[in-house]
This record gives structure tokens, C-alpha cells and sequence, in this order.
């Protein structure tokens, strides 16, 4: 261990990669999350119950959002491998493939959130006010989904032959000018109304459009790899699909299932106060900032590594995935201890009352133990079994963890013994050790490792 150790330090031509790769998908998901945590910011200063019906109504968004991460980690999968095996034609028949899974997906979601706001947020919530402002928001904002599902689609493709640049430019003109209208129709800047709860939903509706024409004019008007006829992308046969559906169906899977976990979360947290789940809606928005880097080095690992796999260097490969679970260790204790000692500066913003405020800084102390062994599971799903398509196993060990011990913990400390918040977080996180144990070992198999490009007509792709 001492030695790999040392080889990972000393490899200054990993490091450099990682930087390249990591530096804008990480900066792309802390405006993506900052976007997240300044609306929860903004909203907050209306109140608890405001906060409360935006998070719960968001739920929406948290689960389309994580189906079209899975379809298009799925994508990332057989990109990264084409990239590394230059078919540009495989590159493009996988995009296909995923346009067409996140429209499945982003349409009937948008559809149900606009006919039926109100039945879906008294899934979430018994409290007739939050009920109220959540479906009024949730009706406005429903048209962003389709936005999104096609912008993620086309960001996770961009990633995979490493041009994270894109994606990140698009979404820092998103977030400024969802930030602008934020302050103009929420508290009624420059002579506009006063909106509230509405105009928070019609300025992120409004920027998620604007992120996905910036992001086709510069794919297309440059001309990038991802970039192709609607023929193209659709002259894909049976045994790819067959082979898509195979590997990315149970990442498809695993993040449903994840979600639906989470969703369940944020419902018993609803059922033990509107300031419990006002605390946790703010801690998650915060906590989110933190696993930025995590999640922007997990999605480095996998186009990585994936890459690897694609131009036949399995032992490299294998190699970079031992790299990364060191990084990923130190990433974690670092990352857990600035949590730590910034949660008492970061709750200092919130205009809030002083009960929930101090609840927030409790969590996020809570959560804080946790960060290093999330940063490592984080690691080994997303960056290293995902990128070898090792697809199914991940997507079971995140089932069990998730629904035969997460949940039943939450149910038990929440709800049945009444814990704080604090206490009902760390009790969830058992299923991060389980998690850690399991795929460590399967890591160490080598069982993870598979190409899925088998390409027989692959065509050279530009530098």
C-alpha cells in the first residue's frame, strides 16, 4: 500500500489529467449546486414554509434529474470506451440512444407536474400551506425538465470525450441569470412584482432554456465530436441497443432506486416537522457544495478509466482505479473536516428561525462523519464499476444498502423512536460501511473490468 501510495504521488501525468478533466465538471457542478443552495438562500428569507414547499416540490426535479443520470452515466460508459477506440460513429448512434431516454423520461414528468401539482405534493407533505406554494411552483416549473434532460444528455456526452468546458460554460450563464432574475421576481426588484415562491420558478424555468441553447449553439457551431444529424443519431441496430440496455438499464436502475430512497427520506423528515424538513432542505443544499468535488472526481475516474478500458490497457486501467480510491480517501477526510469547521460560519446566513438555524449546524456536523466514506463509495460506483460496466453489481449493492437498511433506519429513528435529525442522518449512514465493504471486495476481484466497445467499423476522430 505504502508503495502504490507513492506511485500515485509521484505520477505527475495522472495528476495532470485529473486536473484537466476534474477542474471544469467540478466548477460545473458547484454552480449547478450553488444554483441549488442560492434559491435556498433566496427563498429562505421568505420563511420555513416557503423553504419546506420549494425543497419538497424540487423532489420532482431530484428524480427526473437522477434518471437522466443514470441513462446518460450509462451513455458516459460506452462514450469514454469509443473515445479511447476513436469511433466516432459509435459516439454518436450511444447519443442517440440517450436523447431518446432522457425525452421518455423529462416528458410525461413535465406533463403530471403541470396537470397535478397538488395531488403529487401531498405525497410529501401534510401541511396545507406548503402543499399550496409547492404546487404553485411546481406547475411553472414543469417545462424545465424537458430543458434539462436534453442539456444533461448532451454535457454527459461532452465530459466523456473531454471537453467539460462546454457544459460549464453554459451553465455560469445559467446561474447568473437565474441569479438575476431571482432577485428581480422574487423580492421585486427594479420595479417588477414581487413574486415569491412563482418567480423563483419562472427564473430557473427560463435560465435551463437558455443553458440549452448555449450548449447546442457551441456543440454545433463548432462542430464537436457529440454533434451529428437527427439520422445519425438514430442509426443505431438491435445489438447495440441490446448492449446499452444491459449495462446502462441497471444504472438506470440503481439511480431510481437511490432517488425513490432519497424521496422516502425527505417524506419522513416532512412527517417529523416542517422545521425538520425546512433543516434538512438547507443542509442538503450545503452539503452539496461539498460533494461537488467528489462527484466532479468520480466522473473524472469514469471517463478515465473508461478510456483506458477502450484503447485496451486493462492494467492501466486497473491501475488508475487504485489511484483513484487513494484520492478519493484523502478527498474525503479533507473535505469532512472543512464541513466541520465551517458549518457554524455557513448557518450564520440563514434568516431563519433560531431552532432551525441551530438544527442545521447540528446535521452538518452529523454529516460530516460520514463524508469520507461517501467520497470512497462515490468513487468506486460512479468512477470505477461504472466505467468497467460493471453496471449490475453497483446497481444491487445501492439497492440493498439503500432499501434494507437506509430506509428502515430512517422509519425506525425518525418516526417510531423519534430521534433528531442529527442522530436519524447518522443512523442512515450504516449503509455507507456496508456499501464500502462490498464493492472494495468486488474492486479487488478485477470482476469489474469489462470493453463493451467490440467495434468493427470505427472511424478516426480528430485531437
Amino acid at each position: 500500500m505504502r508503495n502504490l501510495t507513492k506511485a500515485y504521488l509521484a505520477d505527475h501525468k495522472f495528476h495532470r489529467m485529473v486536473f484537466h478533466i476534474a477542474l471544469p465538471i467540478t466548477l460545473q457542478m458547484i454552480l449547478t449546486n450553488g444554483l441549488s443552495f442560492v434559491d435556498t438562500m433566496m427563498i429562505g428569507r421568505l420563511g420555513e414554509v416557503e423553504v419546506a414547499a420549494v425543497g419538497l416540490a424540487n423532489q420532482m426535479f431530484f428524480l427526473v434529474f437522477l434518471i437522466f443520470f443514470g441513462i446518460t452515466s450509462g451513455t458516459g460508459i460506452f462514450v469514454a470506451q469509443y473515445w479511447g477506440d476513436r469511433d466516432v460513429q459509435g459516439i454518436h448512434k450511444v447519443m442517440g440512444l440517450s436523447l431518446i431516454g432522457v425525452l421518455l423520461f423529462s416528458i410525461p414528468f413535465a406533463l403530471v407536474s403541470f396537470a397535478i401539482p397538488k395531488t403529487l405534493m401531498r405525497l410529501f407533505s401534510p401541511d396545507a400551506l406548503v402543499v399550496a406554494q409547492g404546487a404553485e411552483y411546481l406547475r411553472i416549473i414543469a417545462p424545465s425538465y424537458i430543458f434539462s434532460g436534453i442539456s444533461f444528455a448532451f454535457a454527459m456526452g461532452l465530459r466523456s470525450i473531454e471537453r467539460p468546458r462546454v457544459p460549464l460554460l453554459a451553465t455560469a450563464i445559467s446561474m447568473s441569470l437565474n441569479t438575476v432574475l431571482n432577485l428581480i421576481l422574487i423580492f421585486g426588484m427594479f420595479g417588477a412584482p414581487a413574486l415569491g415562491v412563482r418567480g423563483a420558478a419562472i427564473a430557473t424555468c427560463i435560465s435551463r432554456a437558455v443553458e440549452l441553447l448555449v450548449i447546442l449553439s457551441l456543440i454545433y457551431g463548432r462542430k464537436m465530436p457529440v454533434a451529428a444529424s437527427l439520422a445519425d443519431y438514430l442509426n443505431f441496430d438491435q445489438e447495440l441497443i441490446r448492449r446499452f440496455i444491459k449495462t446502462a438499464g441497471p444504472v438506470l436502475m440503481n439511480e431510481v432506486v437511490w432517488s425513490l430512497g432519497m424521496v422516502v427520506y425527505k417524506v419522513v423528515y416532512a412527517r417529523m416537522g416542517t422545521d425538520v424538513i425546512a433543516a434538512a432542505n438547507v443542509t442538503e443544499a450545503i452539503q452539496g457544495l461539498f460533494f461537488t468535488i467528489l462527484t466532479g472526481t468520480g466522473n473524472t475516474a469514469a471517463i478515465m478509466i473508461g478510456k483506458k478500458i477502450g484503447e485496451k490497457q486493462q492494467e492501466e486501467a486497473e491501475i488508475y482505479g487504485r489511484y483513484f480510491l487513494i484520492q478519493s480517501t484523502i478527498f474525503g477526510f479533507l473535505l469532512g473536516m472543512l464541513m466541520a469547521a465551517t458549518a457554524p460560519l455557513i448557518v450564520r446566513l440563514l434568516k431563519m428561525d433560531p431552532n432551525t438555524v441551530i438544527l442545521v449546524r447540528q446535521t452538518l456536523l452529523a454529516l460530516a462523519i460520514l463524508v469520507p466514506l461517501k467520497s470512497i463509495n462515490i468513487h468506486l460506483i460512479i468512477g470505477i464499476l461504472r466505467s468497467g460496466g460493471d453496471t449490475t453489481f453497483a446497481f444491487l449493492s445501492e439497492f440493498v444498502g439503500v432499501w434494507a437498511i437506509g430506509v428502515p433506519m430512517a422509519i425506525l429513528s425518525g418516526l417510531v423512536l423519534r430521534w433528531p435529525l442529527p442522530y436519524v442522518c447518522l443512523l442512515v449512514g450504516l449503509e455507507e460501511i456496508y456499501k464500502w465493504i462490498l464493492m472494495s471486495w468486488r474492486f479487488v476481484s478485477g470482476k469489474w473490468l469489462n470493453d463493451l466497445t467490440r467495434s468493427s467499423h470505427a472511424s478516426t476522430v480528430e485531437e
